[in-house]
């Protein structure tokens, strides 16, 4: 087994340099890129990029490697936008894959204007480049909300129907890419704290690296990841997922068709019970209850003894996206993987009645997030489950003295 894969190996590295010796030579890229096409055909990204990192540590330029890269992008670009064929325009799977393509196109075009800037020498002499990098950066920025799409709806529905580890693999992924992203805006918002050649050295890198990612990332997602969801979800699946993509948003596309048969259909709304509710220290209508966590300067979510996801505020400026696909949710498959085993390791000390709360802060943007989780119990201290409050604390800090009602 180890021979055929070393021989494998060795078979698509020796394909590659004659590739890249063809770029060297100066044959047209665009014959080179028909072949290369032939050569990856039965090719992942990583077996891709492994052949490509053996041949820098045998000796191959950096800068060489980097021109096949360039033919290796421009196929996969291609590629995913042959494939938005897979659902019609409109379809929230169609607007992921457009997005795709709109993404790579721009992260692609870092790398362009990297080539371009490295032939100069100073910051005044690439005023022009600066502006563009950061209307291209400001668009991957605000590209957050793609993924939150896919980790809050998409995968939510997915693991309704059993699917639960490629959704997993999929939002590790997401936050490689957030890592990278994150480099790559404090290095355009830090500018002036580098001199121009470690820019250039810093610039190249991040750039590289996110297309390099988003390259290898968006093919699973295209090929495994959206046609299962195609397969296994319903078409009422698909209207409550669009609706709830819309409640999110967009970041480039202002999608306005809806699929024929996407009707949604009004009596799903929630029938306000006009009955009262005895909350013990008071008594209040159902509709009114709702109004109050509503307008609540906190947002609240609620998780059973059981773990599951069964209720979530609605306030106006909500930090943290929640979406109806949650409901009914294993609280584990709401936090990336990071922090999951922290959530769990929590609840779970609330039910052996080791913490009775725990206390988080951080900073996002310029707003500082407090978020707090309590276990809540019954009379007799029984385990019920577990209430998460976030709060947007930036304008309360800043808080001094008095300020009287009169």
């Amino acid at each position: 087994m180890h021979e055929k894969v070393s021989e494998k190996s060795i078979r698509n590295k020796e394909a590659i340099k004659k590739l890249i010796k063809k770029l060297h030579d100066g044959e047209d890229p665009q014959k080179v890129k028909e072949e290369f096409k032939e050569v990856i055909k039965n090719l992942s990204s990583l077996e891709i990029a492994q052949a490509e990192e053996q041949l820098i540590k045998e000796g191959m330029p950096a800068e060489q490697i980097h021109h096949m890269c360039d033919v290796h992008l421009a196929v996969l670009q291609e590629t995913l936008e042959e494939e938005r064929d897979l659902a019609p325009e409109g379809h929230p799977i169609h607007i992921l894959m457009q997005e795709h393509v709109i993404l790579l196109e721009n992260v692609n075009r870092l790398r362009d204007i990297h080539k371009e800037i490295s032939k100069k020498d100073k910051f005044p002499a690439i005023i022009n480049e600066l502006t563009e990098i950061e209307k291209i950066v400001d668009i991957i920025q605000k590209s957050e909300n793609h993924y939150l799409r896919e980790e809050n709806v998409l995968f939510a529905y997915l693991e309704k129907y059993g699917v639960t580890q490629p959704p997993q693999i999929m939002w590790i992924e997401h936050d490689r890419i957030r890592d990278l992203k994150k480099n790559l805006f404090s290095l355009i918002k830090n500018k002036g704290d580098h001199d121009f050649p470690t820019f250039l050295e810093k610039f190249h890198l991040y750039a590289h690296g996110l297309a390099e990612m988003l390259a290898s990332h968006f093919p699973k997602e295209n090929k495994i990841l959206f046609p299962t969801a195609m397969k296994l979800l319903k078409d009422s699946d698909w209207v409550e997922v669009r609706k709830q993509f819309d409640d999110i948003g967009y970041f480039s596309l202002s999608p306005d068709v809806i699929p024929e048969d996407a009707k949604i259909d009004e009596t799903k709304s929630v029938i306000v019970d006009e009955k009262q509710i005895d909350l013990g220290t008071g008594v209040l209508d159902l509709e009114i209850l709702q109004q109050i966590f509503k307008t609540l300067p906190v947002d609240t979510t609620f998780v059973d003894k059981d773990d599951v996801v069964k209720f979530y505020s609605e306030g106006p400026d909500r930090v943290f996206i929640r979406t109806p696909s949650v409901i009914g949710r294993l609280v584990e498959n709401c936090h990336p993987s990071q922090s999951v085993d922290k959530v769990m390791k929590i609840i779970e000390s609330f039910k052996n009645k080791t913490l009775d709360k725990a206390e988080f802060w951080l900073e996002l943007g310029d707003r500082l997030i407090f978020i707090r989780y309590f276990p809540v119990r019954n009379k007799a201290g029984e385990y019920l489950g577990v209430l998460e409050v976030t709060q947007d604390i930036t304008d309360i800090r800043k808080i001094e003295g008095e300020k009287r009602l009169l």
